[in-house]
């Protein structure tokens, strides 16, 4: 009687530890804000966060004579909300037909393997967990996060602080607009609300056409002609066409987009006209969480930015995969974020 064939995919290289760190150690395509090192990544042992608000209250003293009684402190406002980190399944298969007698490809005689499609099935799904996680990190610089289909909101940062949105408007239609003005306002902003906390500087994701009337404007261009040596020094490491200097904002073109679930429509991630400012370098003013996942092994410890998991399939006919990411990008200074317009303030 012949042996019977085994489950290629029963093997330590294939348990949920294993195939969750090779998932954890694909490289990042969809990740310019990641890059950028913005939010510091902490991993938690719940499904949901407390986010903890305490107002200062700071004001000028008075004098009084001496052996008066003193003024009687004013204490500031302490705020707790909770808010439920969301969470992002995603299943596929490996089907026995999908490697046996396919070849390799780039390869003249060499026939697939379950590993090789386990691996190109595990990246698949790792780049939608990171276009996902782009997106949620670009609702946590606008202030309000979105869900996957660009409409339901999983949380407002404004709301939940009790703070109002900043928009300031550029006027860039116009000629006389005082572009730099419009800069200074952004960055004042931004200072007057860091309450305690640094930042080395500011920064704002801006849409094409956005940069593309702020580089145009006769004041900015004239600014470009007096100054064509320090532009040309601060962005000498970087791409020129996306990325403009000015008014003490760097300001960088970002064109990111994907599909809205479930139309599929490709989607922009900042409005035509739009941007978005933010103070960089700050200690703990931009965080992810990561919750961990919904696995028996898994409960109460801290969560990782991706799990994998597979089992066989009835009769061994495939093998089913589960990916996982429950991330929640918040920033836990909304007054800091401002919303750029081109356009002027409706009357």
């Amino acid at each position: 009687m012949p042996d019977l064939v085994l489950n290629p995919y029963e093997s330590d290289a294939f348990n949920m530890v294993a195939m969750t760190q090779n998932i954890n150690k694909f490289p990042n395509l969809y990740s310019r804000l990641r890059q950028m090192n913005l939010f510091a990544v902490e991993g938690v042992p719940t499904r949901s966060v407390l986010l903890e608000w305490y107002e200062g209250v700071i004001n000028l003293l008075t004098s009084q004579p001496v052996g008066a009684p003193g003024a009687l402190n004013q204490s500031g406002k302490r705020k707790v909300e909770s808010v439920v980190i969301p969470h992002y399944p995603l299943d596929d298969v490996v089907k026995p037909e999908e490697y046996a007698g396919v070849r390799e490809f780039g390869s003249a005689n060499q026939l697939q393997t379950a590993a090789t499609v386990m691996a190109r099935k595990l990246m698949s799904m790792k780049n939608k967990h990171d276009i996902t996680l782009e997106w949620l990190m670009m609702g946590a610089l606008k202030g309000i996060v979105y869900d996957g289909d660009m409409a339901t909101v999983l949380v407002n940062l404004f709301a939940k602080f009790g703070v109002s949105q900043k928009t300031i408007f550029f006027d860039l239609d116009t000629e006389t607009t005082e572009v730099e003005e419009k800069c200074e306002e952004v960055t004042t902003l931004i200072r007057e609300h860091l309450y305690g906390e640094i930042m080395t500087g500011v920064h704002a994701m801006v849409s094409r056409v956005f940069m593309r009337k702020l580089k145009s404007h006769p004041k900015v261009v004239e600014y470009r002609m007096r100054n064509p040596e320090a532009q040309a020094a601060l962005l000498s490491a970087q791409d020129r066409s996306r990325f403009f200097e000015f008014g003490g904002i760097l300001f960088e073109q970002y064109d990111a987009k994907a599909p809205i679930v479930p139309s599929g429509a490709n989607q922009d991630f900042i409005a035509s006209g739009e941007g978005h400012a933010f103070p960089v370098g700050t200690m703990d003013t931009f965080k992810l969480y990561n919750a961990p996942a919904d696995f028996n092994e898994t409960v109460n410890t801290l969560g990782l930015p991706y799990y994998a998991k597979q089992e066989p399939r009835k009769f061994n006919r495939g093998t089913d995969v589960h990916s996982q990411s429950n991330p929640l990008p918040i920033c836990r200074r909304p007054e800091v974020l401002v919303t750029l317009d081109d356009g002027a303030a409706a009357a």
